[in-house]
């Protein structure tokens, strides 16, 4: 087996790759050389991750987005269409970080990464498994709530906005929603923002 097929699908450094090629003059000229052939795709600068038909491992966009930026979990919508609860398909990696804002794009896609505090970051996290590659991941209670929280001018005041922004624009799954963890929406009111909003998804699910 060579050496990038060792790898596998876990994103690596240039230290590593540098430790790996150690004969080699120009470690540049070596890296340049495995993304021509095809068999290195370049995620970042200093950042990258053998590719598929080289390891014979199926890529995690989940797992890539964790070490292309962190600490981050993923979250929003790219979580909850992991879960099935939401029926569109994702195009962007959603993430939340304790770091600044900042959005990438590579050959495998567009990853964007939204601030959050120190307090908010560490609530209904949870490692996922897909393929044999484990990565971080929000709660479904948690996604729902990044996504409400981050989403620009969403002002829903009663229940029954709620229930509309629910079932009609982002076409949640209504049967999930109604058994979701309300401690972890409480500890999400505690640490996050637009606390009315939040507040009322927690009573709409204590109603049902």
């Amino acid at each position: 087996m060579n050496a990038l097929a060792e790898i596998g699908a876990v994103p690596v450094d240039f230290s590593l790759l540098k430790a790996m090629y150690p004969n080699h003059k120009s470690i540049h000229n070596k890296i340049s050389e495995l993304e021509n052939e095809g068999k290195l795709i370049r995620l970042k600068k200093g950042l990258y991750v053998v590719a598929p038909q080289e390891s014979g491992m199926v890529l995690s966009s989940e797992l890539i987005a964790n070490h292309l930026y962190g600490p981050s979990y993923v979250s929003k919508e790219s979580a909850l269409r992991y879960y099935g609860l939401i029926p569109e398909q994702v195009y962007t990696l959603y993430s939340m970080t304790t770091k600044h804002a900042r959005s990438f794009t590579n050959a495998l896609g567009t990853f964007d990464y939204t601030h959050c505090s120190n307090d908010y970051f560490t609530i209904g996290i949870r490692q996922e498994s897909k393929e044999g590659l484990f990565f971080l991941m929000a709660t479904p209670e948690k996604a729902l709530c990044d996504l409400i929280i981050n989403t620009p001018n969403l002002n829903l005041r009663y229940q029954k906005e709620i229930r509309t922004y629910l079932e009609e624009d982002i076409r949640f799954d209504m049967q999930a929603f109604f058994k979701m963890d309300v401690e972890i929406l409480k500890q999400c009111l505690l640490y996050g923002k637009k606390k009315p909003i939040i507040t009322n998804l927690i009573h709409l699910i204590r109603k049902s």
